[in-house]
């Protein structure tokens, strides 16, 4: 069934049967995941989702997300647990998270802070809220880099962006600002002038973190956003979710970071789907994934390789679990094969 063109956002499951992306018999089940996560798929991705299974499964609910495993967890990295004032998580000595919105332009239905966003997730920060957050930031000199997340942070408005931007800079040891988003793949038109200028701030160094999971994402018009912001002289990094069904083999995975190479994207993360509520149907294990970067280092440039991460339930941090290629006297080549090390 091919999808109607929509110039909306779809937000429910009646949307979706209207645009023919869900068959109209599912209605009445899918309007209980809705009524638990938020649904949103923009137009440029429900133009990709007919006849792609890929983006389908990133994006529709589907019911298997109401079936819970017992080692699922509403915060499934421990944000709460590291958060000193609301908005802010401080995991690591250098870096914040800074969350100053809770929505976002697309809905994933693997996100793993699927509990606290959408229109019935955690409010945005208010001003006082807000106030508190930079307050915080200000006042511990070891922190050099401000990470700006969410939710989306670019789906805030320009003036909030510069504001934001500009109460950041006035803060000296704050060297690095990072934005975490989808925006430039799922809502390219949004990636304005405007919006890229916002991003600047005299004496910082921006970058941009770009989460896309398929090559697919990557169309013409996200090639057109991500270079809008290139060119501005911000940098990017990539952020991928490993998942079942999506980009778990190395022809998909191995395109995916050579699209972001070609892109000038540097992929930095490959991220273990983590234990949120509903999403166990996306999750390998940990040995399937290894192996995956054992074919894509044997495979692909090296400037196609992310580091894959495991985020530690409970809010530990970020552990790199990718495969071991020394063991006591060996090393072994991208082929597999096993070699003395000092040679005899």
């Amino acid at each position: 069934m091919r999808a109607a063109m929509t110039a909306r956002t779809l937000r429910s499951p009646h949307d979706l049967a209207e645009a023919g992306l869900v068959a109209p018999h599912r209605l009445a089940e899918l309007e209980g995941v809705a009524a638990r996560y938020a649904v949103a798929i923009t137009p440029a991705m429900a133009e990709l989702i007919p006849d792609n299974d890929a983006m389908a499964r990133q994006f529709v609910p589907t019911t298997a997300e109401l079936d819970h495993t017992p080692d699922e967890r509403a915060d499934p990295i421990g944000d709460h647990a590291r958060s000193p004032v609301e908005g802010i998580v401080h995991r690591y000595p250098d870096r914040v998270l800074l969350k100053a919105n809770h929505t976002c332009a697309v809905y994933c239905r693997f996100c793993f802070r699927r509990e606290m966003v959408g229109p019935e997730g955690i409010r945005p920060l208010s001003p006082e809220q807000l106030d508190a957050a930079m307050a915080y930031i200000a006042s511990d000199p070891a922190i050099w880099e401000v990470i700006v997340t969410g939710g989306d942070p670019l789906i805030m408005s320009v003036r909030r962006l510069r504001d934001l931007m500009a109460r950041l800079g006035r803060i000296p040891h704050v060297k690095v600002v990072r934005f975490h988003t989808r925006l430039p793949a799922v809502d390219p038109e949004r990636i304005t002038p405007g919006l890229v200028a916002a991003l600047r701030a005299s004496g910082k160094t921006t970058w941009v973190a770009l989460h896309a999971n398929h090559a697919d994402e990557l169309t013409p018009a996200a090639e057109v956003a991500c270079a809008r912001i290139l060119d501005a002289g911000i940098p990017m990094v990539s952020q991928t979710v490993l998942l079942k069904g999506i980009n778990d083999d190395p022809v998909t995975l191995a395109a995916l970071m050579r699209r972001f190479v070609e892109l000038r994207i540097k992929p930095y993360y490959l991220h273990h789907a983590d234990l949120a509520p509903g999403t166990s149907h996306f999750r390998t294990t940990l040995a399937e994934g290894q192996a995956l970067m054992r074919d894509l280092r044997g495979d692909v440039s090296g400037l196609c390789q992310p580091t894959y991460v495991l985020d530690i339930p409970g809010g530990y941090g970020k552990s790199p679990v990718g495969p071991s290629y020394v063991a006591e006297g060996e090393v072994t080549d991208p082929q597999g094969v096993r070699h003395v090390y000092p040679p005899a």
